[in-house]
């Protein structure tokens, strides 16, 4: 594919409806799966603390990001306030739970992808976007009219609405969903949510259906696929055992992974004494050998 998918998704003669459509979510809102039925297109906020405009805490040029995203140039990332998960070890946690950022119209949101494509970015890395779908599009669709032509990063918890995400069929290049916990007993002890790890494996198999397996060009850089991210918690390798398990058999086995290691006591972890410690080099060298076990064989560092 020489150009990102959304280009002439937004040409076409469906376009506007999808964009209704999403609209429509918002009041009573139903963009994710929390499905909270406010009013956001009247300014009433749900678990997510947004209303009608994205609440957006920063944009630059990210050379933290994964390997295929950053090349030369960074990703172009936009932080998003707010979040429908809430991780009780949230590493942003003041741009999630308490929602440090500046409303922004469409226009806006626009703008900034466009500043950070002439910034030479690889990429547009959406971080946190599963409450502000209908935003995204709306951002997205003025982008696009105005020259935007490079891949777009949806970057998630993975806890994203089928609704929604049938909504970006077409329109994201990239999915990066972080898959946190198999279980939906364990998810719920650290999460704000019941279901997440339900939710999760629809939300992974359905973007993999949009986009198939990372596709990774020449110079190294990602145009289109799925990229999952694991966060290795402390003394959780039962839950790294079972999401590569699923990964490598109801997935693909050429799953691109991120198995990553810098949990750390964040936000309210200081109240749960099993997660009030970093991970430990072993238990991520661990995590390594049961993905390798599972069969997956893509990762983004090979440091274990």
């Amino acid at each position: 594919m020489s150009y990102p998918a959304y280009i002439d998704t937004v040409r076409s003669s469906q376009f506007l409806r999808r964009l209704k459509l999403a609209r429509e979510l918002l009041a009573p809102c139903r963009v994710c799966p929390r499905n909270c039925q406010v009013n956001r297109l009247q300014e009433e906020t749900g678990e997510c603390g947004v209303g009608r405009l994205a609440i957006i805490s920063s944009y630059f040029p990210h050379f933290g990001e994964e390997r295929p995203l950053v090349g030369q140039h960074g990703s172009g990332t936009i932080f998003m306030a707010g979040c429908n998960l809430g991780c009780v070890f949230c590493q942003n946690f003041e741009i999630s739970h308490l929602r440090r950022g500046e409303p922004v119209p469409p226009e806006r949101f626009a703008g900034m992808m466009l500043e950070l494509q002439k910034a030479g970015c690889h990429n547009i890395n959406i971080v946190t976007p599963s409450h502000i779908v209908p935003q995204l599009l709306e951002a997205v669709s003025l982008a696009a009219r105005h020259g935007l032509q490079i891949p777009l990063v949806y970057n998630s918890s993975g806890y994203d609405s089928m609704a929604s995400l049938k909504l970006l069929e077409g329109i994201v290049d990239i999915y990066m969903p972080d898959f946190k916990f198999f279980d939906d007993a364990v998810a719920a002890r650290y999460t704000a949510v019941s279901n997440y790890g339900s939710v999760a494996r629809k939300a992974l198999r359905e973007m993999h259906r949009q986009v198939g397996d990372l596709q990774i060009d020449e110079n190294g850089l990602a145009r289109r696929g799925l990229l999952v991210r694991h966060l290795v918690m402390p003394g959780m390798l039962e839950q790294s055992r079972q999401i590569f398990h699923f990964l490598a058999s109801e997935i693909s086995r050429n799953t691109y992974v991120n198995i990553m290691a810098q949990y750390r006591p964040m936000g309210e972890a200081y109240r749960y004494p099993d997660i009030n410690r970093r991970v430990r080099y072993q238990e991520v060298r661990e995590a390594y050998r049961l993905a390798r076990e599972a069969g997956l064989w893509r990762f983004d560092e090979e440091l274990w």
